[in-house]
């Protein structure tokens, strides 16, 4: 197994990236149908950390995959059955986290997530025998990875209450190892293929909302609830994730992945863009279970399920996605205002719709300032 280039040519994922990123999609969804009912139960406060736990879970063992791909796809036979085994260990993912939601058992995730550490360790381990060049690089991985499935394993021994801090301390652990094992000389990623790797995990979680958008639609043509309510908490729905869609591809993300510091960085703040957008997707089936009268949440409260998510993303994506390319101060500063503005929306009687003409406002602008800096440019280049 030896590594790719860094400068190869044509990049794409490969149908088994895509088979792996497949089997997410039912992880993802497990995590924003627990969020919302909980949201629409009022048990907010433990849904949300418990949200926040199973979907590190979910986008850890994505990344690792995804950066460990990146650098040593060799696509034969024992790479595709080792990358195989990792995705039974993603469903055995999701098939607990209805008990990790429910009755704080971490068990059947911590067994998925040992499955699936078994498969990226013997990867490592191949790629260390294969890969002279990068040998120590990868038996750290190895070893770090393994020492974090082990504090996984421990930390089932430890009483419920204490779990959140114990939880804490293994996250530190395991963004931890990259930044170790990256120092003794690095892996060969390639920065296209991580910028279409990580475009299009936020495609499925941007899916997971527009599955509860369509649902909103249902229910109003099956005559549920209020139709009008549902019918503008559908056509939101669908505006706030086409905005969200647009804001993250406006701009492309590979030439800014220059080193593995900027990288770190760049992958590690995704947390934030998927878990906010999926948790937006929560948010929307909220809105479709009041609006149809299934769910008893005062306006404010059942608005900041989606429009917190959304102001999270809208400020995470303006800190990855948008400051590094310097596109001016007014597109800059449109970013931050829509957030406060998107926050506000929650006090209103409509917070899905006005979130969605809110991003679209943002788009509009962007799109409109973007046309102008290019005809600037155009004349001064003629001139």
């Amino acid at each position: 197994m030896r590594g790719r280039s860094k400068d190869e040519s044509h990049r794409a994922s490969t149908p088994l990236e895509l088979f792996f990123d497949l089997c997410f999609v039912v992880a993802v969804s497990q995590a924003a149908s627990r969020l919302a009912y909980a949201f629409g139960h009022e048990h907010s406060p433990g849904a949300v950390l418990s949200y926040a736990m199973v979907f590190f879970a979910i986008w850890w063992a994505w990344m690792n995959f995804t950066w460990f791909a990146s650098a040593y796809d060799t696509d034969d036979v024992p790479y595709r059955l080792l990358t195989l085994l990792q995705i039974v260990g993603v469903l055995i993912l999701a098939a607990g986290i209805p008990r990790l939601f429910d009755d704080q058992d971490n068990g059947v995730v911590t067994f998925g997530y040992l499955v699936m550490r078994v498969g990226l360790v013997s990867q490592w381990l191949r790629a260390a025998a294969g890969h002279p060049e990068g040998r120590r690089t990868c038996q750290r991985y190895a070893v770090g990875i393994s020492v974090c499935m082990a504090g996984w394993l421990l930390l089932l021994l430890v009483p419920v209450h204490l779990r959140g801090l114990g939880f804490a301390v293994m996250i530190l652990a395991e963004i931890s190892v990259p930044i170790w094992a990256e120092r003794t000389g690095g892996t060969p990623w390639h920065p296209g293929h991580i910028a279409e790797r990580f475009g299009l995990f936020t495609l499925i979680v941007l899916g997971e909302s527009l599955l509860a958008a369509t649902v909103a639609f249902q229910s109003a043509l099956d005559g549920e609830g209020a139709d009008r309510q549902l019918y503008l908490v559908a056509v939101g729905g669908v505006l706030t994730v086409f905005a969200m869609w647009w804001v993250y591809f406006s701009k492309p993300s590979e030439d800014l992945l220059t080193s593995n510091e900027v990288a770190f960085r760049w992958g590690y703040g995704h947390y934030l863009i998927f878990a906010s957008i999926a948790a937006v997707g929560a948010g929307l089936e909220v809105g479709v279970e009041v609006a149809a009268g299934h769910a008893e949440l005062s306006t404010i409260v059942a608005g900041a399920t989606v429009t917190v998510p959304v102001a999270i993303y809208l400020l995470t994506a303006w800190v990855l996605l948008v400051l590094p390319h310097r596109i001016g101060a007014v597109r800059t500063a449109v970013y931050p205002v829509a957030a406060v503005l998107v926050l506000l929306t929650a006090l209103t009687a409509q917070p899905v719709l006005l979130t969605g003409l809110v991003l679209c406002a943002l788009v509009t602008v962007s799109i409109a300032r973007s046309n102008q800096a290019h005809r600037a440019l155009a004349t001064g280049s003629t001139t």
